[in-house]
């Protein structure tokens, strides 16, 4: 996951809403968004290969989402899988503050990592490469292969799209279409995070299209005031033509 916008209680009547693009090698094999058949309260797509997921909620009110942290000095060998992150806090009776706390004791066992893990009370974010957790006030937040709220053009221009679909009611269409833009930074806006710069170029893109690697799926959540629960993904081919849009709806347990 490459890209999650984060609308947290900035609406009187929808506590959260997640808009979030996924990039990644077209050739791992994952499973589209559903309730899953061996935890069947979490909804959201799965890694095929470690078995975890980039994001998910539950029936209880749980949401939890990872990006990677961007460092091409960093060993990949020997590292456990960021999404198992996700899976396992949606799978657990943890309060987000206590996982995110346990986790941080945890973080050499993981490649630099970006984490949200929210219930109905609280969001917080944690990264092995930042200062520490950290619980979210109210408000609009972006997150992409660096730090929170690291300006970067895309998480700029995307934070700013989601304060105007909040403007009225966020519907999950919306959403999945501020998600879509393709367009590259200009050149002077880039980031220098060492991977040359027609690669920083690429990443730049709100939606990568590109092989081997690119933005997979495009994904919406909607929480609102009465606990029900709007979820939409959209997958794209590796040429970055459209495909299937998802769409659950639930009411929160309990």
């Amino acid at each position: 996951m490459c890209l999650i916008l984060v609308a947290w209680r900035a609406h009187p009547d929808f506590p959260l809403v997640v808009a979030a693009n996924r990039d990644e090698f077209h050739d791992r094999p994952s499973a589209a968004a559903q309730f899953w058949d061996d935890r069947p309260e979490i909804l959201g797509g799965r890694d095929l290969e470690c078995m975890g997921t980039w994001l998910g909620a539950t029936r209880a009110g749980k949401f939890a989402a990872v990006t990677n942290f961007r460092d091409p000095s960093e060993p990949t060998a020997a590292a456990r899988s960021r999404g198992l992150l996700v899976s396992e806090f949606l799978g657990n009776g943890a309060r987000p503050g206590d996982f995110v706390a346990h986790t941080a004791s945890e973080g050499a066992a993981y490649r630099g990592f970006n984490l949200l893990s929210a219930d109905r009370d609280e969001l917080w974010w944690l990264s092995n490469r930042g200062s520490g957790p950290k619980r979210l006030d109210p408000g609009v937040y972006g997150l992409s292969n660096h730090l929170l709220d690291t300006p970067w053009p895309k998480v700029r221009r995307g934070k700013e799209r989601l304060a105007r679909a909040l403007e009225g009611a966020p519907a999950l269409d919306s959403l999945l279409d501020l998600l879509a833009d393709s367009s590259h930074a200009a050149d002077s806006d880039l980031p220098d995070t060492g991977v040359g710069l027609e690669r920083e170029r690429m990443l730049s893109a709100a939606r990568i299209v590109s092989e081997p690697y690119g933005t997979r799926c495009s994904s919406a959540l909607v929480v609102t005031r009465a606990a029900r629960v709007y979820f939409a993904e959209r997958s794209f081919d590796r040429s970055g033509r459209e495909q299937d849009t998802l769409r659950y709806e639930f009411t929160l347990s309990g």
